[in-house]
């Protein structure tokens, strides 16, 4: 699953699906900076019987407006919020190595005969959904349904992989879902790492039934919510007394509803266990407080540039190839790591990072900061300089908006930085301050020209998600770019059963794909977390997400 965010801030024996995925060969820094992205974890890693039973972990955060994570218009919260209440049924080590949670999959079989892939998943006698509901072969079938893009009018978030399958079926007894693929699928775990029960899987309630709202009662695992307040947008998860597994150890879980700025503030006065560290300026706040330690590792995380192409003037090829020539990606990556003592390679993709096996820089392949040539782009586009310096075409200024939420202060240096870097080329750019809760409906309904947004990778799997950047008739291609033919070969890729050569034909078309001058990939950055001692499984974990009933304070 790839969720969405925005900054502010402060992505088996027949068929394998380890760590081919992931790790990359080590390659050697150079003088301007290291060769890959920091793969390094730091998080307190603890088995479950070395953590004290009872206490509180509170952070920053709050439900968003759509809190269905397969939802198109879910984002980034919405999937740690579910995950706190609803089944993790598959997870990934900190690399990528799938781990199956025998709560809910008591057993796990992959098997190809005829080049076609069959999954059978025998889920836990015991599982069952808080109304009573028992977790069998329907959940899974109705999760498949949702999502498989058969029904246009659930609007999912990626149909990839669940269109590959051609039917769901009752197994040996109801406890067991029976997966039959056209041709193999490696990337299946991203499909089953949690489930919709069946009632959930209505077109309306698909749609509708988790905005603003949670539904415990269609839920599972050893959490439940205990509060869940529309006013304040306060959470707080109890411990599930029908959980049939092993007992969370906190008693409570809270997120608080706060913005970054306060957020900070509120750990250094004791008011959170866990923040954020986006910049120099929050990392100093907290470096050093008594009782906290800074925990610091790598981050599947990436921040892009997206170009409208459905806006007036960005609908011009030669537009958007001459503002992408125009910005300086390493100056922007200065803006984002002042302070913080860390360097990257800027990031060449937009589904796999530069510490997976099969990664290649395909942005430094098709797309060059070119500021000398952005103005004879124009030029030649029929874009002739203004008076006052801004460019003009059919008496309509060259003026493209940049919708800016929030007021972190990297994000308006960032936003200045960019109206500098196109303003030699005659493009005059126009700062629009966007409110935070209106996030989902500026990019749903692409209320913008230029807008910076990001992906987090909850799952190694980066190569299913390329139709889901890049395809033309997807919502969740932000841009609006592509073309059919593209799209076609795009779609081809999930074909490829070997992880290897699909990344292979994955870099291949992306190339192509960026060459449509509308998406752009900037930065990453480091997961820097200001912790309190003593919190286990908590912090910078790249693909890994631990299970609930495993956070909680040291013994």
């Amino acid at each position: 699953m790839r969720a969405r965010l925005v900054l502010p801030v402060a992505l088996v024996a027949a068929v394998s699906v380890a760590a081919t995925a992931c790790q990359a060969p080590a390659a050697k820094d150079t003088a301007d900076g290291p060769r890959t992205a920091s793969a390094a974890v730091d998080y307190n890693p603890q088995l479950y019987d070395k953590i004290k039973d009872g206490g509180t972990y509170t952070t920053a955060g709050t439900f968003d407006d759509q809190g269905n994570p397969f939802n198109v218009n879910a984002t980034l919260t919405a999937s740690r919020v579910w995950g706190w209440y609803n089944a993790d049924a598959i997870t990934y080590s900190p690399a990528g190595e799938v781990r199956y949670n025998p709560d809910y999959y008591s057993d796990v079989k992959v098997t190809v005969d005829g080049g076609d892939q069959t999954v059978v998943l025998t889920l836990n006698p015991k599982a069952v959904f808080n109304d009573g509901t028992p977790i069998d072969w329907t959940a899974i079938h109705a999760t498949w349904k949702a999502n498989n893009g058969s029904d246009k009018e659930f609007a999912a978030s990626s149909t990839d992989g669940y269109d590959r399958i051609t039917a769901v079926e009752r197994g040996e007894t109801a406890k067991q879902a029976v997966i039959r693929f056209k041709g193999v699928n490696p990337a299946w775990p991203a499909l089953f790492s949690t489930f919709l029960h069946p009632k959930a899987a209505t077109v309306a309630h698909f749609n509708k039934a988790y905005v603003k709202k949670a539904h415990p009662e269609w839920g599972a695992g050893p959490y439940t919510v205990g509060s869940w307040d529309t006013h304040s947008g306060n959470i707080t998860f109890v411990r599930n007394p029908k959980w049939w597994g092993k007992k969370g150890k906190l008693d409570k879980r809270v997120y608080v509803n706060l913005e970054s700025t306060a957020a900070v503030n509120a750990f250094k006065n004791g008011q959170l266990d866990y923040t954020s560290a986006v910049d120099a300026e929050s990392l100093q706040q907290i470096k050093g407080l008594a009782g906290t330690e800074i925990r610091s590792g790598g981050s599947p995380f990436e921040y892009s540039l997206n170009v409208n192409t459905k806006s007036p003037i960005l609908a011009d090829k030669a537009v958007r190839k001459a503002v992408v020539e125009s910005v300086d990606r390493p100056q922007i990556a200065r803006i984002q790591f002042q302070g913080l003592d860390y360097k990257e390679p800027l990031p060449g993709s937009a589904v796999l990072y530069s510490f997976q096996k099969g990664y290649e820089d395909n942005v430094a392949a098709v797309l060059r900061h070119a500021p000398d040539q952005a103005p004879k782009t124009l030029d030649a586009a029929g874009w002739k300089p203004g008076p006052d310096g801004v460019r003009v075409k059919n008496g309509k200024k060259l003026e493209i908006g940049y919708t800016l939420l929030g007021d972190d202060p990297l994000g308006k240096a960032t936003a200045g930085a960019l109206a500098a870097m196109l303003k030699p080329a005659g493009i005059h750019l126009v700062i629009k301050k966007g409110d935070d809760a209106d996030f989902a409906k500026i990019l749903n309904e692409r209320r913008f020209d230029l807008i910076l947004s990001g992906n987090r990778s909850m799952d190694p799997f980066g190569a299913r998600y390329l139709c889901d950047f890049y395809c033309s008739d997807r919502d969740s291609n932000l841009t609006g770019a592509g073309t059919p033919a593209l799209d076609k070969e795009i779609r081809a890729t999930a074909d490829i059963a070997d992880l290897g050569k699909q990344a292979t034909a994955v870099n291949k078309v992306e190339r192509k794909a960026l060459a449509q001058y509308a998406f752009l990939p900037l930065f990453s950055g480091p997961s820097t977390y200001g912790v309190k001692k003593g919190l286990a499984n908590v912090g910078a974990t790249i693909f890994h997400t631990p299970l609930p009933e495993t956070v909680g304070w040291q013994k």
